[in-house]
């Protein structure tokens, strides 16, 4: 048996990538930011959230101060899902490949701030219903798209199994690349309603509390993503208990690839910062399936998502930023890395208290 996060177990859990728990961040560099911290020429606690940043980044980055972020890598995991076609979006199916497009050209919103940040950005369909020309994109394919989850399950055994494979796999390859920094986004119409299904089950909450607008639904739709979310969980029932059960059944090849690609990452020590709602509730599955995960994610933004919020507020973290944002692609994540940057720089390079005495 599997014991998961916030007191719930896996009987079904047998695949061998999911490590039963994740080891912490270097304790003792933890240790020396928060003494340096305390050094700084600063008034005690007039840094704020970045002394809080730096501390973090000193424990997952190994070092204090930690080193600058020079490779922080963007992956966006696309996919469609079957429950678009039940009219949960202001946007049509066919939006996913265009803008599958758009960011493999790099003309995306996302693609913008990474340009001006520094950041990598790469795109993979895990899931998407059309195929791209460029064979890059889809080499992770595991189909084309999900199964509506309010009438079945998202995926069956073989397809997350293979999701959450490559997620894995993806990981390995940007930590390969050199990332210090990776950041899980997303892209695909409807992903909304599975990522509220993941964390209405993950939380044991209503529907009603966790299902938001997402592209900007009026208010009878809003009714009937709800209604439809609802019935989701209630299909599911007590397998809502076992993690990998919940993620099969309510998530999607994408939302399962960027499960393992965050689990792999944690496990392997390195960071991720999180996005919206879809990457958050992605997070909350990574940490119910590997407890201890969470200790290397950071929240990059609030989303207008009320589901992000709440799953933030189980998972312990508090967002980096507040723009109202809610454009997916890891866009609020790629914002938040100059203030990480930031944090960093701070521990780095403000003066001891001690050396101006």
């Amino acid at each position: 048996m599997h014991v998961g996060a916030f007191g719930q177990s896996s009987q079904s859990l047998d695949n061998p990538d999911v490590p039963g728990r994740v080891h912490p961040p270097d304790q003792n560099a933890i240790e020396n930011a928060r003494d340096r911290l305390d050094a700084l020429a600063t008034p005690a606690g007039a840094l704020g959230r970045l002394g809080e940043l730096a501390v973090w980044a000193s424990g997952v980055l190994g070092s204090t101060p930690p080193s600058r972020l020079t490779s922080v890598r963007s992956v966006i995991f696309a996919g469609d899902h079957g429950i678009t076609d039940y009219g949960v979006s202001a946007y049509p199916k066919n939006i996913t490949g265009a803008m599958v497009r758009a960011m493999n050209s790099g003309r995306s919103g996302a693609c913008a701030l990474a340009a001006e940040h520094g950041v990598d950005v790469r795109v993979l369909d895990i899931g998407c219903a059309e195929e791209f020309e460029d064979p890059a994109i889809g080499a992770f394919k595991v189909n084309h798209g999900s199964r509506p989850i309010h009438l079945a399950d998202g995926l069956d055994d073989d397809e997350a199994d293979r999701a959450f494979q490559a997620g894995r796999q993806i990981a390995d390859a940007e930590i390969s690349a050199g990332a210090q920094l990776l950041i899980a986004g997303d892209m695909g119409i409807g992903n909304t309603t599975p990522a509220a299904a993941l964390i209405a089950a993950g939380l044991g909450v209503p529907a009603s509390e966790v299902t938001g607008r997402g592209t900007g639904i009026d208010d009878s739709g809003l009714l009937h993503k709800q209604k439809l979310v609802q019935q989701a969980v209630d299909r599911v029932g007590s397998r809502t208990d076992d993690p990998w059960q919940t993620t099969l059944a309510l998530g999607s090849a994408d939302l399962m690839a960027a499960t393992g690609f965050m689990i792999r990452a944690a496990s392997r020590g390195v960071p991720v910062l999180l996005d919206g709602v879809i990457s958050v509730a992605c997070a909350l599955s990574a940490e119910r399936l590997a407890p201890g995960a969470v200790a290397w994610f950071a929240a990059g933004h609030r989303s207008t998502e009320q589901a992000q919020s709440l799953a933030l507020d189980k998972l312990g973290l508090s967002p980096i930023l507040d723009l109202d944002m809610r454009l997916g692609e890891g866009s609020g994540a790629i914002a938040a890395v100059p203030v990480i940057r930031s944090a960093i720089a701070v521990l780095r390079d403000t003066a001891l208290l001690a050396s101006l005495q």
